[in-house]
Protein backbone atom coordinates (compact mmCIF):
# COMPACT_ATOMS: atom_id res chain seq x y z
CA UNK A 1 0.00 0.00 0.00
CA UNK A 2 1.50 3.66 -0.87
CA UNK A 3 2.24 6.03 2.14
CA UNK A 4 0.42 9.09 1.61
CA UNK A 5 2.23 11.90 1.91
CA UNK A 6 1.73 15.45 3.79
CA UNK A 7 2.57 17.71 1.15
CA UNK A 8 -0.53 18.85 -1.47
CA UNK A 9 0.34 17.92 -4.62
CA UNK A 10 -0.94 20.16 -7.74
CA UNK A 11 -4.22 18.50 -9.72
CA UNK A 12 -2.50 17.91 -12.94
CA UNK A 13 0.60 16.23 -11.51
CA UNK A 14 -1.56 13.87 -9.23
CA UNK A 15 -3.69 12.96 -12.52
CA UNK A 16 -0.60 12.86 -14.46
CA UNK A 17 0.93 9.91 -11.90
CA UNK A 18 -2.29 7.93 -12.15
CA UNK A 19 -2.67 7.56 -15.41
CA UNK A 20 0.95 6.71 -15.99
CA UNK A 21 0.37 4.19 -13.38
CA UNK A 22 -2.77 3.09 -14.54
CA UNK A 23 -1.02 2.48 -18.33
CA UNK A 24 2.52 1.85 -17.26
CA UNK A 25 3.67 4.11 -19.64
CA UNK A 26 5.96 6.91 -18.76
CA UNK A 27 5.84 10.42 -20.29
CA UNK A 28 7.67 10.99 -23.71
CA UNK A 29 10.57 13.68 -24.02
CA UNK A 30 10.70 16.46 -26.49
CA UNK A 31 12.38 16.28 -29.36
CA UNK A 32 15.24 18.89 -29.32
CA UNK A 33 14.82 19.69 -32.94
CA UNK A 34 11.75 20.34 -32.61
CA UNK A 35 12.00 22.21 -29.91
CA UNK A 36 14.49 24.14 -31.76
CA UNK A 37 12.55 24.97 -34.77
CA UNK A 38 9.59 26.09 -32.73
CA UNK A 39 11.65 28.64 -30.98
CA UNK A 40 12.87 30.44 -34.17
CA UNK A 41 9.43 30.97 -35.31
CA UNK A 42 8.28 32.26 -32.07
CA UNK A 43 11.48 35.00 -31.88
CA UNK A 44 10.87 36.00 -35.69
CA UNK A 45 6.58 35.77 -35.62
CA UNK A 46 6.02 39.27 -33.80
CA UNK A 47 8.55 41.01 -35.69
CA UNK A 48 7.20 39.92 -39.41
CA UNK A 49 3.82 40.37 -37.85
CA UNK A 50 4.73 44.19 -37.40
CA UNK A 51 5.92 44.42 -40.32
CA UNK A 52 3.29 43.05 -42.31
CA UNK A 53 0.54 45.50 -40.36
CA UNK A 54 0.04 49.18 -41.36
CA UNK A 55 0.68 51.46 -38.64
CA UNK A 56 -2.98 52.16 -38.15
CA UNK A 57 -3.72 48.08 -37.45
CA UNK A 58 -1.05 48.41 -35.30
CA UNK A 59 -1.90 51.32 -33.56
CA UNK A 60 -5.62 49.79 -33.00
CA UNK A 61 -4.38 46.64 -31.66
CA UNK A 62 -1.73 48.73 -29.33
CA UNK A 63 -4.61 50.95 -28.03
CA UNK A 64 -6.72 47.69 -27.34
CA UNK A 65 -3.87 46.04 -25.49
CA UNK A 66 -3.81 49.64 -22.86
CA UNK A 67 -7.47 49.23 -22.29
CA UNK A 68 -6.91 45.76 -21.59
CA UNK A 69 -4.28 46.50 -19.26
CA UNK A 70 -6.25 49.28 -17.77
CA UNK A 71 -9.35 47.39 -17.46
CA UNK A 72 -7.29 44.76 -15.48
CA UNK A 73 -5.48 46.94 -13.25
CA UNK A 74 -8.62 48.56 -12.04
CA UNK A 75 -10.18 45.61 -11.13
CA UNK A 76 -7.50 44.46 -8.92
Amino acid sequence: MLKRTSKEEDINTLAASIVEQATEQTVREKNPNAVALGRLGGLKGGKARAKKLSPEERKKIAQKAAKTRWRKQRKA
